[in-house]
């Protein structure tokens, strides 16, 4: 797969998972814990869409490097608060089975992707 393919697929995977999560947890009747997890939910998930785009601007090896670290570290907040939301009882995994199998994947891509980047010291 040439690059630019790779970075189109994923920055329309990305902002469809952020899109799907927000949906999926707009839709839950509020509560100030929840309030809590949705919050730092919504800002992971669109973390990660937002700054894989700014992987694909990047302007210098280092620079793309930076950016991909703070993907990968954003897509582990996204699966962290997924699993909260279950695991608090708000939503059944059931319901949130696509968005986590997504997120790990997506996840699991991209800290390969990032590895492969790593500057050799």
């Amino acid at each position: 797969m040439k690059q630019e393919d790779f970075n189109e697929q994923f920055r329309r995977r990305t902002k469809q998972l952020a899109l799907d999560i927000i949906r999926k947890l707009s839709e839950i009747k509020y509560s100030d814990a929840l309030g809590v997890i949705r919050k730092q939910e919504f800002r992971a998930c669109t973390s990660v869409a937002s700054n894989f785009r700014a992987v694909c601007r990047s302007r210098s090896e280092r620079e793309k490097f930076s950016k991909l670290c703070t993907v990968v570290e954003e897509a582990d907040e996204t699966v962290f608060w997924l699993e909260m939301v279950v695991e608090a009882g708000f939503l059944p995994l059931e319901e949130l089975e696509n968005q986590l199998k997504e997120s790990d994947e997506i996840l699991k891509v991209i800290a390969a992707y990032k590895k492969r980047l790593e500057p050799k010291t």
